[in-house]
């Protein structure tokens, strides 16, 4: 196996003196601060060299060099951009990881954010995390090395009591995402959701195979039910005493998308064990939300499926019963995401009638062309939280952006002659995004909850096809402000 990347936190500018390898990251003025090049022990012409030599642009960009010692130790500046605009993160968390590349390998190192103040902090410490992921499969010696990481700003250490949490479920989001589905099967994701329960002093309700079907669960029953690993949903509960608000987290845990009967070519089908990256994203935030004390009842609902092929696959013109009593014509059995969604959202209402529910999925292709790969795009029914859930992505650096929500312009894509609606739309230039997000809304009780739904499909998928951890900080972000 290769080698571990464990990572730690401290406050000590003297940790990183001695370290073999030490990266720098922040804006060209945080860089200027005296204190980062004294602790390196970098004399000041090579330090001003080194700022010279990297032209940040809209990327950000590295420069190094190697201060005398046996061995000699590396020192990497990396100069985060200046251009950051309205809809984006003022972390500029999009450049980050990247520069945390220059610091692999097999020996221990030290990262540390000059942040322009507390309030950009985390975002930047899970940004770094992305860039650390715990799964590989490469054949090589077992090993281990650290690194340390530390948050400055001008005036000193940014203590954040989330940061071990949060970075910790960023890498946990990542480790599932990246894991092929030969090892994370439908079975395996319910068994690190029980994991994850037991770890967190949570309860946990898992329905599985014919049960779903018992319990009305008809959506995620018919997507999943011909995979050799069959289909679950798992709900995790965390209720604090004097609890007054339940905030429900639902989460699209496709764990490997076929596109069912209606095949995905060869060229669409790869990276399709990601498309569990929402319910990687719920559960890891969970996990994070529970150790730093979140106040509220937090119900956290993963929806797991493989959307597999056999004799017993769902076909389109089959008619389905989600939970919520609704049939759907089926005309797509690659828009399954939603049909699981649905239940889900459906079965959180019915059974912990939460007063914020939000639900995070690789929903829809059509997501990259409206918000891009850095931003998510959300659907929601309630100003407010789609205010406060923009605040959250930039506080977060996990962005998001508003589709438009007009329900009444997007229902007519779903009418069907003999079921109460179809599950993917009729005209594919009709906002396909915002219609993902009504169809999940169909489903929802009347009145319905506070409700915001986040496509990840642009920002869930990193470098090299890696998962980002995308939806972990927006989460911990969103819900500790409500």
């Amino acid at each position: 196996m290769p080698t571990r990347t464990d990572l730690t936190f401290t406050a000590d500018l003297t940790t990183f003196a001695t370290l073999p390898q030490v990266l720098v990251i922040g804006r060209r003025a945080r860089l200027q601060d005296p204190a980062l090049r004294q602790a390196l022990g970098v004399d000041d012409a090579t330090w001003a060299a080194l700022l010279e030599d990297a032209d940040p642009g809209d990327e950000g960009a590295t420069a190094e060099t190697r201060l005398p010692g046996e061995p000699p130790r590396r020192v990497v500046l990396g100069v985060l951009p200046e251009a950051c605009s309205r809809h984006n993160s003022p972390a500029r968390a999009w450049a980050i990881p990247a520069m945390v590349d220059k610091v692999g390998g097999k020996k221990d190192a030290g990262v540390i954010l000059a942040v322009d103040g507390t309030d950009t902090a985390l975002a930047s410490a899970m940004a770094v995390a992305r860039a650390l992921p715990l799964f590989d499969r490469k054949s090589g010696e077992t090993g281990s090395r650290t690194v340390t990481l530390a948050a400055f700003t001008p005036a000193g250490p940014a203590e954040e009591a989330r940061g071990p949490a949060a970075v910790d479920a960023v890498r946990l989001a990542c480790r599932l995402f990246d894991t092929p589905t030969a090892e994370l099967h439908t079975d395996a994701f319910v068994a690190e959701a029980l994991a994850v329960a037991s770890a967190a002093g949570a309860s946990a309700t898992v329905i599985q195979g014919q049960a779903l079907v018992e319990q009305g669960l008809g959506g995620l029953h018919a997507v999943g039910r011909t995979a050799i690993h069959g289909p679950a949903l798992v709900a995790l509960v965390h209720a604090p005493a004097g609890a007054v608000r339940t905030v429900a987290l639902v989460g699209k845990g496709i764990v490997y998308d076929t596109g069912g009967l209606s095949l995905k070519g060869k060229d669409h089908m790869p990276t399709m064990k990601g498309d569990m990256g929402g319910a990687a994203a719920v559960l890891a935030a969970f996990q994070a939300l529970v150790q730093v004390g979140c106040p509220h009842k937090l119900v956290a609902v993963l929806c797991l499926a493989e959307n597999a092929i056999g004799p017993d696959a769902y076909r389109p013109d089959d008619i389905i019963t989600c939970y919520s009593g609704k049939t759907v014509e089926i005309n797509n059995t690659d828009a399954e995401g939603r049909l699981v969604l649905a239940d889900g959202v459906a079965w959180a209402c019915r059974q912990h009638a939460p007063d914020v529910l939000v639900d995070l999925a690789t929903l829809t292709g059509a997501a990259l062309v409206a918000t891009g790969k850095v931003h998510a795009g959300v659907y929601c029914n309630d100003e407010e939280l789609e205010t406060a859930t923009v605040a959250a992505g930039r506080r977060a650096g996990e962005p998001v952006h508003p589709f438009v929500y007009a329900p009444e312009l997007f229902r007519k894509e779903f009418k069907s002659k003999v079921a109460d609606m179809k599950n993917s739309v009729k005209d594919r230039n009709n906002a396909q995004s915002s219609c993902a997000g009504q169809f999940i809304a169909n489903h929802l009780p009347e009145p319905a909850p506070a409700w915001v739904h986040v496509d990840i499909a642009g920002p869930a998928w990193g470098s090299g096809d890696r998962g980002t951890g995308y939806g972990v900080g927006l989460l911990i972000e969103l819900v500790g402000a409500l």
